[in-house]
C-alpha cells in the first residue's frame, strides 16, 4: 500500500484485502428501499445502514482494518487516537476485540455519554481542554510518542480509508450497477474509500460528497483544486465539524469523486425526520447528510439508480427530540 498520498494512496484491491480482514467481525449491514423516497426523488434509492454497524457507525470497519494490521510488537504497545465521538468508541472496541491496549484523548466538555461507551469498551480516556486552544492532534501524537504507540487518526490514515471503502463495496456487490453513490463528508476517509470502491465495481458511477453549510471546506477544496480550511464549523452535524481533507483524502477527492453538494441544518433535520418516521431508522444528523444531498433535488438524479451511505446512529435522543420539536 503506498503511504506516501497521492491519488493511488488507497486502490481497490486494498479495499478487497480490507473486506477479508472484516469478514465475521465487521457486521455486513443491510440494505434499505422506500417506495416514499424513491416517489419522492425521481430515484430508485437503496440505503447502506452503518447504523446497524458495532458500535453504530461505519467507523468500526476503518478502526479494525488498521488495528489488525499491526505487528505484534505494536500490538503490545498499544495505540492512541484522538475523537470526540464515533472514531473514539471504533478504535476501543477494535482494540477490545484483539487485545490492543487503546487510549482515546477526547475533549474535556464531550458528552459523558461518549465518555462512558469509550470506557466502556476497555479503553483508557485522556482529556484535554480544546477550550484553552489545545491542539489535539498534537497532544495525542506526544503521547503516542512517549509511550511507542501507534497513533491511529480518524481518516487520515491508508488502512482506515480502505476498511471504510468496504461499506461502498458491500452495497454494490447487493445492487449491482449504480449511476449515482451519495456519501457524507467529513474528512473524507468514508467519501475517498467508497469513491474508489464505486469506481471500481461500477465504472461510469458518480459519486458524490455532501457536507454541511455550516463547514464547506472539503467543497471549496474540490472547486479550487486547493486545500482550504475552516476553523470552527457551525452545524448539528458533529461528525462532520473536521477542519479540513487529509493528505491522504484530498488527492483521493480529487482523483474519484464527481461532485460536492453542501446542504442547510434545517435540510438536515428534515432529511432525519424522513428516516425516522418513514423508514424507522435512527440515524444521527451526520448520518443523514447523503440523504438530505439527494432530497435537495440540487443534482438531477430523476430516473436513476442511486446508493446512500447512512453512515451512523449515534444520536443523542434529547437532542434529537429538540432538533424534531
Amino acid at each position: 500500500m503506498n503511504d506516501l498520498g497521492g491519488a493511488q494512496a488507497v486502490t481497490w484491491a486494498d479495499i478487497d484485502s480490507a473486506a477479508r480482514s472484516l469478514a465475521g467481525v465487521a457486521h455486513r449491514t443491510p440494505v434499505m428501499t422506500s417506495r416514499t423516497f424513491d416517489a419522492r426523488t425521481g430515484t430508485k434509492a437503496f440505503f447502506k445502514c452503518e447504523n446497524f454497524q458495532r458500535m453504530g457507525a461505519f467507523k468500526f470497519r476503518g478502526a479494525y482494518n488498521a488495528l489488525s494490521r499491526l505487528t505484534p510488537e505494536e500490538g503490545r504497545k498499544g495505540v492512541v487516537a484522538f475523537s470526540s465521538g464515533n472514531h473514539a468508541q471504533a478504535v476501543a472496541l477494535a482494540g477490545q476485540l484483539l487485545g490492543i491496549p487503546a487510549a482515546i484523548v477526547m475533549p474535556a466538555d464531550a458528552p459523558e455519554v461518549k465518555v462512558a461507551a469509550t470506557k466502556g469498551y476497555g479503553a483508557e480516556v485522556i482529556l484535554y481542554d480544546r477550550a484553552a486552544g489545545q491542539d489535539r492532534e498534537a497532544f495525542a501524537a506526544g503521547i503516542a510518542a512517549e509511550r511507542g504507540a501507534t497513533l491511529i487518526p480518524p481518516f487520515d490514515h491508508p488502512h482506515v480509508i480502505a476498511g471504510q471503502g468496504t461499506a461502498a463495496k458491500e452495497l454494490l456487490e447487493e445492487t449491482g450497477p449504480l449511476d449515482w453513490l451519495f456519501v457524507c463528508c467529513g474528512g473524507a476517509g468514508l467519501l475517498s474509500g467508497c469513491a474508489v470502491a464505486a469506481r471500481h465495481l461500477s465504472p461510469g458511477i458518480k459519486v458524490v460528497g455532501v457536507e454541511p453549510a455550516g463547514g464547506d471546506d472539503a467543497t471549496r477544496s474540490f472547486r479550487t483544486k486547493t486545500l482550504q480550511r475552516v476553523e470552527n464549523p457551525q452545524t448539528i452535524a458533529d461528525g462532520a465539524r473536521t477542519q479540513s481533507l487529509g493528505r491522504l483524502t484530498f488527492p483521493l477527492v480529487l482523483a474519484n469523486v464527481h461532485d460536492f453538494l453542501t446542504v442547510t441544518d434545517e435540510e438536515l433535520v428534515e432529511a432525519m425526520r424522513f428516516l425516522w418516521e418513514r423508514m424507522k431508522l435512527v440515524v444521527e444528523p451526520t448520518g443523514a447528510l447523503a440523504t438530505a444531498g439527494v432530497l435537495s433535488g440540487r443534482l438531477d438524479t430523476r430516473g436513476a439508480r442511486v446508493g446512500v451511505i447512512l453512515s451512523g446512529g449515534n444520536v443523542d435522543l434529547r437532542m434529537a427530540a429538540k432538533l424534531f420539536a
